[in-house]
Formats: C-alpha cells, sequence, structure tokens
C-alpha cells in the first residue's frame, strides 16, 4: 500500500450555496482543505462585504469543530458595482477576490455583465486594491457555438483585458480548453488558472457518448479530449500558474435528473483530493500533486501555504450514490464507483 502526505491543500473555487444544503458541502470542503475560495452566485448574490460577512457567518456555523477551515470570500461583480464597494473589499481581511460572471453564462448569472468593457472602471480599482479578479470565461452570444464559447472570449474580451491592465491578479476559473491553457501559461506571473478534476478526467463523449450523463454536465461544458490532455499537461507540468480549483457545485437530484433542463454542475467535494491523486498517479505525476494543490494557490494569492499534512492511502473505496442535501439528496461524481485513493489521515502537525 503506498501512502501520500501532502502538505493540506486548498480549494481555489467552490460553490458552497446556503441554508440548509450548508451542512453537507461545509463538511466535505473542510475534510480536505484548509482554506477554499467561496463564490458568490447565490440568490440574491454576494455583491458587498456586509453580504460576504453574512454569507461567511453562515459557513462558519456549519464547519465541524475538528476542522480549521477557513472560507475566503468573493463579491459579484454586477454592473451596479461601484468603486466603494472594491475599495472596502480590498480592506476586508477575508475577501479574496471579486468574481466577474457573464451574464447567462451558469448557474445564476443573471445579474452579471454583458459588456465586460462597462467595468474597465472597476478594474482599474481592482488593480489599485491589489483585489483579484476572478474570471468565467465564456462569451454568451447565442450564435458562438457552446464549445467555442472559452476560446472565443480569450480573444474578444480576456486578451484586451489584460493588456489596458497589466498589474492586475486575474485567475482564469475552471479552464476546459487548450487555447486557454497555452494562453495563461504565455502570460506573466499575475495570471493564473484553477483546473477542475472533473476536467482532467472526463471528454465531451464520456457525457454524450451512449446518451447523456447530467452527472457529467457542467459549464463550461466538457470539450474534446485533445483539451482533455492538454488540461492535464498544464496541471501536471509543475507551472505555478495552475492549480487547484474543484468547482464543487452541487444540485438537488431533482435538478440533475430533470428532462425539462438539466442544471449545470458537478459534486466533487465529497472527494475532492483523492480524485486529484487518482488523475495525477495515472499520469506518473504522483510528485507534482502537492505543489498544484498546496504550494501554487497560496503562493499566487499571496498567503502563507498550510502547516498542517494530510495523508492519501492507495486503498480503494466505494463514493456513496447519495448524500443528504437539505431535504432533497444530491448525487456525487462518482457515486457508487471505486476510487483509488482515500483519505487517511484529515490533519497531523507539520512536524
Amino acid at each position: 500500500m503506498r501512502r501520500l502526505t501532502l502538505t493540506r491543500p486548498d480549494d481555489w473555487h467552490i460553490h458552497l450555496r446556503d441554508g440548509d444544503y450548508l451542512s453537507q458541502t461545509v463538511k466535505d470542503a473542510a475534510a480536505r482543505f484548509g482554506r477554499a475560495i467561496v463564490m458568490p452566485n447565490l440568490s440574491p448574490p454576494v455583491v458587498n462585504v456586509q453580504d460576504a460577512e453574512r454569507y461567511r457567518t453562515e459557513i462558519l456555523q456549519h464547519v465541524p469543530r475538528s476542522f480549521a477551515f477557513e472560507p475566503l470570500m468573493t463579491l459579484y461583480l454586477t454592473p451596479q458595482t461601484v468603486a466603494a464597494d472594491i475599495v472596502a473589499a480590498g480592506q476586508s481581511p477575508f475577501i479574496a477576490g471579486c468574481k466577474l460572471y457573464p451574464a447567462g453564462a451558469t448557474t445564476n448569472s443573471e445579474a452579471g455583465v454583458s459588456a465586460i468593457t462597462q467595468l474597465y472602471p472597476i478594474f482599474e480599482a481592482m488593480q489599485t486594491a491589489n483585489l483579484p479578479l476572478l474570471i468565467h470565461g465564456e462569451v454568451t452570444t447565442h450564435s458562438v457555438d457552446i464549445f467555442d464559447r472559452e476560446a472565443r472570449f480569450i480573444d474578444e474580451s480576456l486578451a484586451p483585458l489584460i493588456q489596458q491592465f497589466p498589474e492586475l491578479k486575474v485567475v482564469f476559473e475552471h479552464i476546459t480548453t487548450q487555447e486557454a491553457a497555452q494562453f495563461v501559461a504565455d502570460q506573466g506571473p499575475e495570471v493564473a488558472a484553477t483546473i477542475t478534476v472533473h476536467h482532467l478526467l472526463y471528454n465531451r463523449t464520456d457525457m454524450l457518448g451512449s446518451g447523456m450523463k447530467p452527472l457529467l454536465f457542467c459549464l463550461p461544458i466538457l470539450k474534446r479530449d485533445q483539451h482533455r490532455q492538454a488540461l492535464l499537461a498544464a496541471a501536471t507540468s509543475g507551472n505555478p500558474a495552475f492549480f487547484l480549483g474543484t468547482d464543487s457545485a452541487p444540485h438537488p437530484r431533482s435538478s440533475k435528473e430533470n428532462a425539462c433542463g438539466c442544471a449545470a454542475g458537478c459534486y466533487t467535494a465529497h472527494a475532492g483530493i483523492e480524485l486529484y491523486a487518482e488523475v495525477f498517479d495515472a499520469a506518473g505525476k504522483l510528485d507534482r500533486l502537492e505543489a498544484f494543490a498546496s504550494h501554487f494557490g497560496p503562493d499566487f494569492y499571496g498567503l502563507p501555504r498550510n502547516p498542517d499534512k494530510i495523508v492519501l492511502e492507495e486503498i480503494p473505496w466505494t463514493a456513496p450514490k447519495t448524500l443528504p442535501f437539505g431535504n432533497e439528496l444530491l448525487m456525487p461524481l462518482r457515486g457508487g464507483e471505486t476510487i483509488a485513493w482515500r483519505l487517511a489521515s484529515q490533519s497531523m502537525s507539520s512536524s
């Protein structure tokens, strides 16, 4: 049996939802990660420091006593965001960045922006405040094919934005294409990207090849295998511009298995680091997992690396088919299937 000791990792992109849903999502995240950047696309969205503080307090009420889990909060950028919101966020000890959603790009993105240039004054304030911009990078024009939306976003919005604000720290969230991986690799130290485990595990044929598999439907959508391979190469490259962000996004079973419209999102928080270990091991790059999962993220955000460790064991286990989710059920990714690595120790001293 192989054992792998890692500096406790962090999740730099996660959806926890709110209310009764937090009991499960916070428990799963806190068991594996020391910190997590929490997405603000609630309904209504988290748009200012007061909203973020209320949401953070709600999250902390669900952290098990045995875990020291820190939620890092974000603000949802809308056309109504003003510079004063950014100044306050930059002064807050628990705000890690601001999230940009193109309107209509994903779950609860209706309050997002239709023209990114309208937020240029806000980006100027963020650059001054040294507050990172976290971007869901897709165009949402109906005429653009869903599989091409990320690549088009790079050319039409992201490249001009970075040129206009060269000192703004930008995270290209949950990248899904060869073009995105190459773009980030070509940038300087102010630009980084998160990579999800489901985009490392699956391609669009897995989702559509033998009937639609709703548990694999996410946005940005899974792409061709050449793109999955490019993401795998980036994640295992040792390039500090790429780090872990699960984009774990829970929905009740009734929303995922819905003939009238499947909710977008894959829930992976129940086995987040275990699945990444499986991916890195299969690629022969298990020795590079710690840097990707535990080092590069805090380094980019200017935070200390976690002082404690976790231990993974190569012992197969079967993920539960369903999990409690408020008054409903949640279907996790790989539910009922075997996962090769198991979380053996959830906390140990750095000595």
